[in-house]
């Protein structure tokens, strides 16, 4: 898009929101949308350069897109030293704004001298949250000191929104499924025991909770699980008939 240098930012923010809309279906790749995130903000903010951060289950910030090598190297750095716009902007959830590096040395005396190094003048932070829960960072840079306007900051907080919600989404789908998952292996355990039981029970001439009982004893004594020993009696690979009752265990609720 950065070709076409009659369409207006207006036009070209636009069209790159519906471009990342676009990619929000089941199976979109996370990856690529982000990619796609921070090269259009270095076409629609007029930045020199652009990367984004995200936070890991615990809460530590990864480098996951940046629009040039040179920047990766930066951001990589800033992660290193734990200070940089990025930094600023995830543990405050504010904007970071207009940063000149050179002047500013004072705030980040580790990470400016090597973004200065690296050609970069000037720093921005844009939060990626969704109310109140922030989850990452986008960074922008600039060579010169051309500051941000009102549409710039518009811009990119709805960029950046717009790859938050994907994000959140993505995960929510994911733990819907993992959670079906679980319920899903937790059913199939339960309808392994009663199987079960049904042929211990069957085998030896005894009651359900007694039959259970026996299960539980061999997987104890076995240190296995009592889905597994199950699972093992009802194919076949473990007879019932060898179960034996351990010397004065009191039989379990069945489940």
């Amino acid at each position: 898009m950065a070709d076409q240098p009659s369409m207006s930012r207006e036009v070209l923010l636009a069209r790159t929101l519906v471009e990342m809309g676009d990619t929000l279906t089941d199976d979109f790749d996370v990856v690529e949308l982000l990619n796609l995130l921070v090269c259009r903000c270095v076409d629609v903010l007029g930045v020199t350069a652009a990367g984004l951060m995200l936070a890991v289950p615990h809460g530590n910030l990864r480098s996951v897109a940046s629009s040039n090598e040179a920047l990766r190297k930066v951001e990589l750095f800033e992660l290193q030293a734990e200070e940089g716009p990025c930094l600023d902007c995830y543990r405050t959830g504010e904007l970071v704004t207009g940063q000149d590096l050179a002047v500013d040395r004072a705030r980040w005396p580790q990470f400016a001298p090597v973004a200065l190094e690296a050609g970069y003048g000037f720093a921005h932070g844009i939060p990626m949250r969704s109310r109140g829960h922030v989850i990452g960072a986008l960074n922008l840079f600039r060579t010169d000191n051309s500051s941000s306007d009102e549409f710039d900051v518009i811009a990119g907080q709805a960029m950046a929104d717009m790859a938050t919600i994907a994000i959140l989404q993505q995960r929510a789908v994911a733990e819907a499924q993992l959670l079906n998952e679980q319920l899903n292996f937790a059913l199939n355990n339960r309808i392994l025991i009663e199987q079960a039981k049904g042929v211990v029970a069957a085998r030896l001439g005894i009651d359900l909770e007694h039959a259970f009982s026996r299960l539980c004893d061999h997987a104890h004594e076995k240190n296995l699980g009592i889905a597994s020993v199950a699972g093992n009696v009802v194919d076949g690979t473990l007879l019932a008939d060898g179960f034996e009752a351990t010397p004065g265990s009191t039989p379990p609720a069945a489940p």
